[in-house]
C-alpha cells in the first residue's frame, strides 16, 4: 500500500512538472499566443517556425529538464523501477495534455528525452543520434522525432539487460508519440508536411 501511495505522489508531481509550458510562456514573452500559430503546438518545432532559433533553442533546453528532474527524484531516493517509469509517464502526459491549457500542449518529444536521460542515458543518446540522423536527410522534424523515439525500446531489447518498466515505458512513450503526431502522419502522407527551415506565418494577436 505504502508503495502505492509513493508512486502517486511522485506521478502528481511528475505530472505537475510536465505542465510547465516552456513553448507557450517563450512566446507569450514575446507577445505571441503560440497556440493560435502555425500547428498550434507549444513545442519546439512550432515555436522555431513561428518564432525563430532562439526561442526554439530555449524550448529545447527547458523541456528535458521537466522530464529529467521529475524522474530524477524518485530514482535518487530509491523507488523502484516501475515507480521511475510511472513519473516519467506522467510527466510527459503532463506536457501533451496540459490541464493548464485545456489539456492541450506539446507532442512530448524533448520531456520524453529528458526522462530517457536519466532513465538509460546510452538508450537517449542513440535514440537522439537516429532521430537526427533522420531530420537532416527527410528534413522532416516530425519524422525524426517519431524514428527517434521508435528505436528506444529497440536499443532496450538489444541491451538485453534492462528493467522490465523501462521497456513497457519506452513503448508506452513511443505510442504516445505516434497519438501526437496524427496529423503530421497524414500531412507525410499527402506530401504536405512543412520541411525543416519552413516559417509559418505569425497571425497578430486577437485582442
Amino acid at each position: 500500500m505504502l508503495d502505492i501511495v509513493v508512486t502517486a505522489v511522485f506521478m502528481v508531481i511528475g505530472y505537475l512538472l510536465g505542465t510547465i509550458p516552456t513553448g507557450y510562456l517563450v512566446a507569450k514573452a514575446r507577445g505571441v499566443d503560440i497556440q493560435a500559430q502555425g500547428s498550434g503546438n507549444i513545442g519546439a518545432t512550432n515555436v522555431m517556425r513561428t518564432l525563430g532559433v532562439v526561442p526554439a533553442v530555449i524550448v529545447v533546453l527547458v523541456d528535458p529538464l521537466k522530464g529529467a528532474a521529475a524522474v530524477l527524484l524518485p530514482q535518487l531516493l530509491g523507488a523502484s523501477a516501475w515507480t521511475v517509469a510511472l513519473t516519467g509517464l506522467a510527466t510527459v502526459l503532463g506536457n501533451n495534455f496540459n490541464i493548464m491549457l485545456r489539456l492541450r500542449g506539446g507532442k512530448g518529444i524533448a520531456t520524453t528525452l529528458g526522462v530517457f536521460l536519466v532513465v538509460n542515458p546510452l538508450v537517449a543518446g542513440l535514440s537522439v543520434v537516429i532521430g537526427v540522423f533522420t531530420i537532416l536527410l527527410s528534413r522532416y522534424v516530425s519524422l525524426g522525432s517519431m524514428v527517434g523515439l521508435f528505436a528506444a525500446p529497440l536499443f532496450l531489447i538489444a541491451a538485453l539487460n534492462y528493467p522490465m518498466p523501462h521497456l513497457y515505458l519506452a513503448i508506452a512513450l513511443a505510442g504516445l508519440a505516434i497519438v501526437r503526431h496524427r496529423a503530421n502522419i497524414r500531412r507525410l502522407i499527402s506530401g504536405t508536411e512543412r520541411r525543416l527551415g519552413e516559417r509559418a506565418k505569425v497571425r497578430p494577436k486577437e485582442p
